[in-house]
């Protein structure tokens, strides 16, 4: 199957091809994966009626993807004492003045379409994924954090917590192309740093050692996998294109291009001469290509 097409769900080759990249002729990502969620809006309202009236006041009702995510966001956050209309107010206001905001939001659509083989379609993504919307909600949160709008940043924060089971202070700084694969208990840390292209699963924390301040969390480079259940503690680094293994707990800086795995996490082939390899696990998402090797390396 060609580079950017997946295959879901066993349908025909014709009907199977689904692109996940834009093509080259495209005017720019943001309009062409905007394009795709309204058509797959269409389709969906078209093909379970149930759902019309929700995804045409969430998506087909809207001119662009800035206001359909800010109007969905305010929806999913708001309270009987933080209403929607505030919530999309802010929403929208952080994504109109901040373009960088909505190439991340798109930066992620793309990973998530492309490295989640359960993704139906962009817009199962955006309306659907909770790891997805708590990393746009804490682009904003961020945005507001480095306003000095703390108060606000962190009243965001707890709502996130609340309704997506995600917790990331508002201070942390996240690249672009994330994935948070199913992103139950997912914790991040205030001076935590993920860099591009992190594909990071359920119940990761990557948290502080104790009552440490200061410069206290791990700092995660391009290109890492994290396995689910990991846990990365203290200011430590986990090189470009690394990989922690499920379960892993990391206390020491991982090399680049390296496997760390166990409790407490080892290098996998040794700390002297450590097995590399040549992908980047973020995309590939292979969690297991190391098994052998470790098993060699412990036996």
């Amino acid at each position: 199957m060609p580079a950017g097409q997946v295959n879901h769900n066993g349908v025909g080759p014709a009907a199977a091809m689904v692109p996940t990249y834009p093509p080259p002729e495209s005017e720019t990502e943001e309009s062409w994966v905007w394009a795709q969620i309204k058509a797959e809006a269409h389709r969906d309202a078209e093909s379970e009626p149930a759902l019309a009236s929700f995804l045409y006041a969430t998506v087909l009702s809207h001119p662009s993807l800035a206001r359909s995510l800010a109007f969905h966001l305010a929806n999913k956050l708001c309270s009987s004492t933080l209403l929607s209309t505030l919530l999309y107010d802010l929403f929208l206001h952080s994504f109109s003045s901040s373009p960088s905001l909505i190439s991340a939001v798109v930066a992620d659509l793309l990973a998530v379409r492309h490295r989640d083989p359960a993704c139906a379609s962009f817009s199962h993504c955006l309306l659907n994924y909770k790891g997805f919307l708590a990393v746009q909600a804490h682009r904003v949160s961020h945005h507001l954090w480095t306003q000095n709008r703390r108060p606000l940043a962190l009243a965001l924060q707890s709502r996130i917590a609340d309704v997506f089971a995600v917790d990331i202070h508002p201070a942390a700084r996240i690249g672009k192309g994330i994935l948070l694969d199913h992103a139950t208990g997912v914790v991040v840390g205030e001076t935590a740093v993920i860099g591009n292209n992190v594909s990071i699963l359920h119940h990761v924390t990557l948290g502080g050692t104790g009552k440490a301040v200061g410069d206290r969390h791990p700092k995660i480079g391009d290109g890492v996998l994290i396995g689910a259940g990991a846990t990365i503690l203290g200011n430590i680094r986990i090189g470009e294109g690394a990989k922690i293994g499920a379960g892993s707990v990391v206390l020491i800086d991982v090399p680049p291009r390296t496997t760390a795995v166990g409790n407490p996490a080892r290098l996998v082939g040794g700390k002297d001469k450590p097995a590399r390899h040549d992908d980047l696990p973020s995309e590939s998402m292979d969690h297991t290509s190391f098994i052998q090797e470790w098993s060699d390396y412990i036996i």
